[in-house]
């Protein structure tokens, strides 16, 4: 395992991590999320992600559940939570300053740690002004429950606003942002955020690298049975993936990895670990396998040459 700065902070994550949305406490139990983070973590993934809001808490307590049964040493750990969607009452939503701080306190429960090394906005909050916000996340920092803090799916503008609030009132401004990238969601890391990376040195904890699986090519043929596309709570996301113009390019895939003997899977993460403002790679699995086929990913890093760049890039381009 290779390890990357967090943007330009002192804290190094592995390049590739493990996350828990979709899987951990709701498609699979305690046990089989054990076996994964306990494979995950002897190959040297040190960063779990999780948040409130996957399968509506259950995730990191299951996680939580997990760490407390392995008794790995706590400070080999960066663990994280994600702040806005906590339930259905008119406080559980946001980011106002009892959103965050009750939020946050809940996160220790679930996780039964002390403190936690990130937080996340889970995503901008329109109605709470942004300075309510950082103030928030600095208090908690500065009360040594949480070390560094950050945003998910906000926009540049929004993220400078934060980080020059911060700088203003005299608070801890956020470091990092954790937005969907691969190679069929490659705009707002690449264009947007250009300016995040150059001036404040941003860093990035990325999502979604394999496109919800549409990247694996296992939904080349039509939509599996048992499938995460198959359930009726992500027909939403099924629309927008699996189309006609996503397979064809899917499809195309499979000539470049089968010529440089890797899986497709493989090779879309690591060409997501190719761009340098990419701190960490969050993947995802439901069974130890899993773990040890993406992690063969690292090894396909230093076979993208510059003319399978240029093939990648011209396959899947920027819109």
């Amino acid at each position: 395992m290779r390890y990357r700065r967090l943007g330009r902070t002192g804290l190094k994550v592995s390049e590739l991590s493990l996350g828990s949305w979709v899987t951990y406490g709701g498609q699979v139990g305690d046990e089989a999320a054990k076996a994964c983070m306990v494979a995950a973590y002897e190959r040297g993934v040190n960063f779990f992600d999780g948040a409130e809001v996957y399968a509506k808490g259950e995730a990191e307590r299951s996680m939580g559940r997990i760490l407390k049964d392995t008794k790995w040493r706590r400070e080999s750990l960066v663990l994280s939570t994600k702040i806005f969607w906590g339930g259905e009452g008119p406080n559980d939503t946001g980011l106002s300053h009892k959103r965050v701080i009750e939020g946050f306190h809940l996160a220790l429960e679930r996780w039964q740690q002390d403190y936690l090394d990130l937080a996340f906005c889970h995503r901008p909050d329109p109605e709470t002004p942004i300075e309510e916000t950082v103030r928030a996340f600095d208090i908690l920092i500065k009360q040594g429950k949480l070390f560094y803090w950050g945003t998910s799916e906000w926009s540049a503008s929004e993220i400078a606003s934060a980080i020059r609030i911060a700088k203003e009132i005299g608070a801890t401004p956020p470091v990092m942002e954790q937005p969907q990238y691969s190679l069929l969601a490659r705009d707002r890391l690449e264009r947007e955020y250009s300016p995040i990376f150059i001036e404040h040195g941003y860093g990035t904890t990325i999502w979604s690298p394999l496109a919800s699986g549409i990247l694996t090519g296992k939904y080349d043929a039509g939509v599996p049975e048992g499938s995460r596309f198959s359930q009726q709570n992500y027909a939403w996301l099924k629309d927008k993936l699996v189309t006609p113009e996503n397979i064809a390019k899917v499809k195309q895939l499979e000539p470049i990895a089968s010529a440089l003997g890797v899986t497709r899977a493989q090779l879309a993460i690591a060409w997501c670990l190719k761009n340098s403002h990419v701190s960490t790679v969050i993947t995802g699995a439901t069974r130890p396998e899993q773990v040890f086929e993406n992690m063969k990913a690292l090894d396909v890093v230093e076979k993208l040459t510059p003319d399978i760049m240029g093939q990648l890039n011209s396959l899947f381009p920027r819109s």
